[in-house]
């Protein structure tokens, strides 16, 4: 009787998965991301936006339990006040609505503007502003908001020819005239209005508002205000005519202001820049730097930050070089259109040109002692151009790199080495340090300590400030990556942070954390991970304190890498003990922590289940599931997602994913498509929602439709990856066939930039794929190897021999590893019918290598299609082409996997002529075929 209820049940179950949907498509549109989520300071309210189908946004305000409060279509970009009291939020027009304008080629500026909407949270009150522009809110006070709005439509004219008529037009608001400021008092919705403003910007911490502004008319003069709210007083520091106004900064309590003053209105900018300095209590702001004045014959620069330190005893500034000025006077006929290379200079030219705009603007970061009558010092030179603070800018030391004498050689290393120096913000007095360190260096909190990985020599070091001394934590102990397999140093696993009063520094190894005295150099491991292969790391909740608190409860992420399961854990630190919170098999977020409240926001998800927004107390009880974005999935045929294991042909134990349908019966034979890159074992509980994706298969999409998806690990050998590959893949894929369920004559392989080399490279070594898709390959590691990443500049050299091609040398010093590695030299050898996808604006892999392949697939008659997204770069990225691609993928899989008619666009191409007009989606009937 128990056999016959369970076969009524398993009948039951396998019914409902046939009565399922298939995803198609058109699904695409009707899936929902969640976007901008938020949790109010008092920990009572979350707000998010669904975004459907990447199109139409759709906002949330819901209580922490997860009741609805407040929803508005076309609501997106939701944030709370300080005082919890009020959602603020953008509404735009509906993404069709602009569309069909578009069609009816309605102009720019006539299209809809954004609206601005404020939720009263006690009242329920909502209230809509049009033409919104920009909007600012304080970050640690309440009960105003500022923003601007466009000008409405303009006025119909009329004929009056009085003088008042024939009387000069006032100015127009506009890009270049800047726009009125609303500041609005939320509670009575009472406003001020500020005209022409510029830029504007709140105080921190104090009731100040600041604004730049371009006059009323020509005539008048441009201007700098400060609003105190507390008095209701405004007062006009800075006046000039037709002057621009750059990096306008209010210290946190609202009492200082610096900002940069251009008066220059040449187009060549000979004009000097100018620096000023407002305190509370003044009438005017003083000029720190004038036109009369430079430092060292630098100019105040007119891109760089303004900053002041928290305790408001310094602000810092940039000082840039002047302009070249150019000879306006040459005619195009005389000015000569060179490019010149030289072989020794640092920087590759394609480098220096991608890098222009920077270079241009290039300034050396400055301090002025706001308690020291105003002194001013350049800390940063050509010498040491990189300057470090610390976070709150208070310590008396800063950090200073250079790290041009290694650029050079960085071209072919692909390492960024930097000589380092302190400098005293107070005297200026510099001290070398350390000199060709390769890896992040960084000050402690209070700038007590400079600490960093040394990445040559694979160890954690701290150097001591006040004792000037240098001490090695993790020498000869491997606290970096134990799984690396490149011929490159191998990286950390990085650091958590510092303990109070710089007691301890926190690193991690591959599982635990562990706790450094910088003085003694001892450690202690706090956390027992490596037994059971649980990776511990620390969750910093509350980002603006700069200590790890050692009195209180650390949030403490698990993960474990045998199962892929992860979680939660409490761990007190003065009694070295560790609680577990919550695990189960799902991926978990970094929570975000109410400023004001014991309330977390956090995500799980796992293949079957969207990352919804949950809250919780930050023990993780009383969770509440929040959203629920996509409730539709239920009616579809998805998939599962199980951990599979295997032994490379090199003996190697690997492991990867094996996803399968919903409705997955082993007495079947499925089709199969292998996707893989490097390693994504350790992403087996993460979610696919259905996605035009930009370069791979979307895992949902496919198991819905019947396949079975196989993501394997890959472990290189360093100066074999193409070896290495096949080593991993192809006993992967055997055994599982010897399974019996997969369809051992519709086995397809896909993927994308190293990926779609690897498949070039496998397809010139074995039948077992039927079809192949590579995207961005490179079947040519010999011409590869001199060209440039166009994103960049760089040249690729640095890939090969150090990074992820991972050949270990030049051509001229490994030869045949380069032929060896190159498919393009087995061309002949492949039978496995490609789709090839490489676009002409590329700035990762040169598209000619797509080219390359394809050509000589052609030469040879193989069965071959080639995609160019014109104007994409590495992915096509706009909607309508990764739609396109999912599209044609999808078609050529099923026609050689599953045995579905051939879709034109595979059979006569798409011609020139039709670009654009006839995509060749349809499908032919047998006698077409």
């Amino acid at each position: 009787m128990r056999y016959y209820f369970l076969s009524i049940v398993m009948l039951c179950v396998t019914a409902l998965s046939a009565q399922k949907k298939i995803l198609d498509h058109s699904d695409f549109d009707i899936w929902n991301t969640i976007e901008n989520e938020s949790l109010s300071t008092d920990g009572e309210y979350v707000i998010y936006d669904l975004e459907k189908g990447e199109a139409d946004h759709f906002l949330k305000l819901r209580e922490a339990d997860g009741d609805l409060v407040f929803s508005y279509d076309r609501g997106a970009e939701g944030v709370f006040t300080y005082d919890s009291k009020y959602a603020v939020f953008k509404i735009t027009a509906w993404k069709d609505s602009v569309l069909q304008m578009k069609r009816r080629k309605v102009k720019k500026d006539k299209l809809p503007k954004d609206s601005l909407g404020i939720y009263h949270i006690e009242t329920g009150k909502l209230e809509k502003i049009a033409r919104l522009k920009s909007m600012k809110l304080p970050q640690k006070w309440s009960g105003v908001l500022a923003y601007q709005v466009e000008a409405g439509e303009k006025k119909q004219e009329s004929k009056d020819t009085t003088a008042e008529k024939k009387a000069k037009p006032a100015k127009k608001v506009g890009k270049k005239n800047g726009y009125h400021l609303l500041l609005r008092e939320l509670a009575t919705g009472q406003q001020d209005t500020f005209k022409f403003v510029t830029d504007y910007t709140f105080a921190k911490k104090g009731r100040v508002l600041a604004y730049t502004t371009t006059g009323k008319d020509k005539e008048d003069d441009a201007g700098v205000y400060v609003f105190d709210l507390e008095t209701r007083s405004l007062k006009n520091v800075h006046q000039a005519k037709k002057a621009k106004y750059s990096q306008l900064t209010l210290s946190e309590s609202g009492s200082k202001l610096g900002f940069i003053v251009d008066t220059d209105t040449t187009k060549v900018q000979i004009r000097p820049t100018e620096l000023y300095l407002w305190n509370t209590g003044m009438d005017q702001a003083e000029s720190l730097i004038d036109k009369e004045y430079a430092v060292n014959g630098l100019r105040p620069s007119f891109y760089d930050d303004i900053r002041f330190s928290e305790d408001e005893n310094k602000m810092f500034f940039g000082l840039a070089k002047p302009k070249v000025v150019k000879d306006t006077s040459l005619t195009k006929e005389e000015i000569v259109n060179v490019e010149v290379w030289t072989y020794d200079e640092p920087r590759l030219y394609t480098v220096q040109e991608m890098q222009l705009k920077n270079d241009t603007v290039k300034a050396y970061t400055s301090i002025v002692h706001l308690n020291k009558n105003n002194k001013i010092m350049q800390l940063a030179n050509s010498d040491y151009p990189d300057l470090q603070l610390t976070r709150d800018m208070n310590a008396n030391y800063a950090l200073t790199s250079n790290g041009e004498p290694y650029l050079l050689e960085s071209q072919w290393t692909g390492r960024r080495a930097r000589d380092y120096a302190l400098i005293n913000v107070d005297t200026g007095d510099k001290k070398d340090i350390m000199e060709k360190v390769t890896g992040r260096v960084m000050l402690s909190p209070d700038g007590s300590y400079v600490y960093g990985y040394d990445r040559m020599n694979r160890y954690w070091f701290v150097y001591s400030v006040k004792a000037d001394s240098y001490k090695k934590l993790t020498e000869g102990k491997v606290f970096y990556s134990e799984t690396h397999d490149s011929p490159s140093p191998p990286s950390p696993y990085g650091a958590a942070g510092w303990t109070k009063d710089n007691t301890h520094l926190l690193l991690y190894d591959r599982y635990d954390i562990w706790a450094f005295d910088p003085n003694s150099g001892d450690a202690e491991r706090l956390t027992q991970g490596r037994e059971n292969k649980i990776v511990y790391r620390f969750l910093d909740l509350d980002r603006e304190e700069e200590y790890i608190d050692t009195q209180s409860n650390w949030l403490i992420s698990m993960f474990n890498e045998m199962d892929k399961s992860a979680g939660y854990a409490s761990y007190n630190y003065p009694r070295k003990r560790l609680g577990l919170l919550e695990s189960g098999p799902y991926r978990y977020s970094t929570p975000l922590k109410a400023e004001k409240a014991n309330k977390l926001l956090f995500t799980r998800q796992s293949f079957t289940e969207f990352p919804d927004l949950r809250t919780a107390n930050q023990n993780l009880k009383n969770q509440k599931k929040v959203s629920n974005a996509n409730p539709q999935q239920g009616e579809y045929n998805w998939g599962t997602n199980e951990r599979v294991t295997w032994t490379s042909l090199d003996g190697i134990e690997l492991e990867g994913m094996l996803v399968k349908p919903e409705n997955f019966d082993p007495n079947k034979k499925y089709p199969m498509i292998v996707n893989f890159y490097e390693k994504s074992a350790d992403r087996l509980h993460g979610h696919r929602a259905p996605s035009p994706g930009r370069s791979t298969i979307n895992y949902s999409f496919y198991a819905s439709r019947g396949y079975l998806i196989f993501n394997p690990d890959i472990h290189y050998r360093i100066g074999y990856p193409g070896e290495s590959a096949y080593n991993c893949v192809i006993p992967g894929v055997t055994k599982l066939i010897e399974q019996g369920f997969v369809d051992k004559d519709n086995i397809g392989v896909q993927g994308h930039s190293w990926g779609g080399y690897q498949i070039a490279y496998l397809v010139t070594k074995t039948d077992i794929f039927k079809a192949a898709e590579s995207g961005a390959p490179v079947p040519n590691m010999i011409s590869a190897y001199g060209g440039i990443r166009w994103w960049t500049g760089l040249s690729r050299q640095f890939q090969y021999e150090h990074t992820q091609s991972r050949i270990g040398g030049t051509p001229w010093e490994y030869p045949t590893r380069y032929v060896e590695n190159s498919p393009i030299f087995n061309m002949d050898k492949i039978n496995t019918p490609l789709l090839i996808m490489h676009n002409d604006a590329d700035g990762h892999v040169p598209w000619y290598q797509g080219i390359e392949f394809f050509v000589s697939l052609r030469r040879l008659g193989k069965p071959s299609w080639f995609l160019n997204y014109n104007g994409e770069p590495h992915w096509p990225l706009k909607r309508q082409n990764r739609v396109d691609f999912n599209i044609r993928m999808a078609q050529f899989f099923d026609y050689y996997l599953k045995g579905a008619p051939k879709p034109s666009w595979m059979d006569r191409g798409v011609p020139a002529m039709e670009k654009g007009i006839n995509q060749g989606y349809e499908l032919l009937s047998e006698d077409q075929e």
